[in-house]
């Protein structure tokens, strides 16, 4: 991907949604299944996630991964041991067993490592009513099925690999801006409605 692209999409986020911590912005694309982290309109890192295996939907009960815009609310596991469980956002003392076969799945959604969770800047599209992203729960966190990572199977946060979840939760503050793009137009096209 571009990092001109990315760097006009930091620069309109940061235009549209001013805040105190807007030399971050991540950019999550469904169609690449990747993250990017920028800083200040340049590209610091890309990583591969994992979205809903059901598609795009900001509609609660849908199980769907939310598009549009956002901040990160909240920050969960800054001293937790790789791939602990987190239950309600809150250590449980217990370490998930990592899945590397794509084949395999876990029994349970686990939210593991770290936990990072969303909250929608878009009236009436991610935030509010039946559409909001924080009373969704829509984090983005690390899971067991690490051999999925790149592959949709969420049901609706967006998956990291533990590591690379860790690594991420170190380097961007409460208030980051992220955008989750649909991948079905250019980056550039920030959605306001589906």
């Amino acid at each position: 991907m571009p990092g001109a692209e990315l760097a006009t999409v930091a620069h309109e986020l940061a235009r549209r949604y001013p805040g105190a911590q807007d030399s971050h912005v991540i950019v999550v694309d469904i169609r690449q299944q990747r993250l990017y982290l920028l800083r200040d309109g340049q590209l610091q890192v890309s990583y591969r996630v994992s979205t809903s295996q059901w598609g795009i939907g900001n509609r609660e009960g849908s199980n769907r991964t939310p598009i549009g815009v956002f901040r990160i609310a909240q920050k969960f596991g800054a001293d937790a041991a790789p791939a602990t469980i987190f239950k309600s956002r809150r250590d449980t003392g217990k370490i998930a067993r990592i899945i590397t076969n794509p084949d395999n799945r876990s029994e349970q959604d686990l939210v593991t490592s770290r936990v990072m969770w969303l909250t929608g800047l878009q009236p009436g599209f991610n935030e509010g009513g039946d559409v909001d992203t924080h009373s969704r729960y829509i984090y983005i966190h690390g899971t067991p099925e690490e051999g999925r990572i790149g592959l949709p199977s969420s049901h609706g946060c967006v998956r990291m690999m533990n590591g690379d979840v860790i690594a991420l939760f170190s380097r961007v503050p409460v208030g980051t801006l992220v955008y989750i793009a649909p991948g079905d137009r250019p980056l550039t096209e920030i959605p306001e409605r589906l």
